[in-house]
């Protein structure tokens, strides 16, 4: 009996860790509002980090600026995120914004270093039908590829560009002291048009957007309720010779 038992707690195991690698177009959205002039997001950037290396999960680390204030102007820090971020307070009923903040597919938010909720939400997400949207091209020329899908939620578009990591020391502030990592950091965030539920192309304005970043994602985000109905990426990176 002991033997079968072990058996079968070794089977449970293995099912937990193996995974089927996740479609590229089928990602669920991660985002981090975070600041190197706030003591308390290390454990949430280091969380980030760790999200961004499932094939499930589009991590994306977002600093915004209203804490360069105290002492350390974050050098990644910009009013595209501020502003990004407090467009949340209105669908999650907020009135006001914060750090560490992680928002899980922009239906779902919570402190960015609460592991457990921030999983438990993945995981829920995982659940939920995403539409599939596509990037084609490179770094030169990239088109965003979206279907027709009836009775769509009016969306806007989305480009992203980020790079895999960075590490700075932080010489003041909260922070003073320390060396700070972080992955998937958003150097430029842009709207680059509307989608109404038809079938339809949009380029990306790599020429603005790419140069000399590691990757450029696409999200398609309901303008009322928040959501993502669909992300998709285009490693630039691995195209570089």
């Amino acid at each position: 009996m002991r033997k079968i038992l072990k058996t079968l707690v070794s089977a449970c195991a293995v099912m937990a860790v193996v995974q089927p690698a996740a479609r590229a177009d089928q990602l669920i959205v991660v985002e981090l509002f975070t600041s190197q002039g706030c003591s308390s997001c290390p454990p949430a950037d280091a969380l980030l980090t760790e999200l961004s290396q499932r094939d499930d999960v589009l991590a994306l680390s977002l600093h915004v600026n209203y804490w360069d204030y105290i002492g350390w102007k974050d050098p990644f820090a910009s009013v595209a995120a501020t502003e990004r971020q407090r467009g949340y307070t209105r669908p999650f009923g907020l009135g006001y914004v914060y750090t560490p903040q992680m928002v899980i597919q922009g239906r779902r938010q919570m402190t960015g270093s609460d592991r457990r909720g921030v999983l438990e939400a993945i995981d829920r997400e995982a659940a939920v039908a995403r539409m599939t949207v596509k990037i084609e091209g490179d770094a030169g020329t990239a088109t965003a590829v979206l279907p027709a899908r009836d009775g769509a939620e009016a969306s806007t578009l989305w480009a992203v560009a980020f790079d895999s990591a960075h590490t700075t020391r932080v010489e003041r502030g909260e922070n003073g002291g320390r060396t700070l990592a972080y992955s998937n950091v958003v150097r430029d965030i842009r709207k680059i048009g509307a989608w109404r539920g038809e079938a339809t192309r949009v380029p990306l304005p790599m020429g603005e957007l790419a140069p000399g970043h590691d990757a450029v994602a696409l999200l398609v985000q309901a303008d009322t309720s928040g959501a993502i109905l669909g992300a998709a990426v285009l490693d630039l990176a691995r195209r570089r010779p």
